[in-house]
C-alpha cells in the first residue's frame, strides 16, 4: 500500500457528501494522508435533481463530510 494509490480493492466511484450541502461522484483516481481526493469524470448532484459534469476536481480532505463505496468492497 502507498498513499495516493488506491489498493487494488479500493472502491473505484464513491459518491462523497461536503459541507455546504454539496454531493460529488465519480472515479477515484487517487488520495494523500490528509483523505485529499482526486476525483475524474466527476458529477455534482445539484438539490433540484440536476447533474453537472465537472471533470476532474481535487476535493480536500477537511470539506469531506462522508464517503459512500457505490460497489461492494
Amino acid at each position: 500500500f502507498h498513499f495516493g494509490i488506491p489498493p487494488p480493492l479500493s472502491p473505484g466511484f464513491p459518491a462523497v457528501k461536503l459541507n455546504g450541502g454539496r454531493h460529488v461522484q465519480g472515479i477515484l483516481r487517487g488520495f494523500d494522508p490528509f483523505m485529499n481526493l482526486v476525483i475524474d469524470e466527476c458529477v455534482e448532484m445539484a438539490p433540484g435533481g440536476q447533474q453537472n459534469n465537472i471533470g476532474m476536481v481535487v476535493i480536500r480532505g477537511n470539506s469531506i463530510i462522508m464517503l459512500e463505496a457505490l460497489e461492494r468492497v
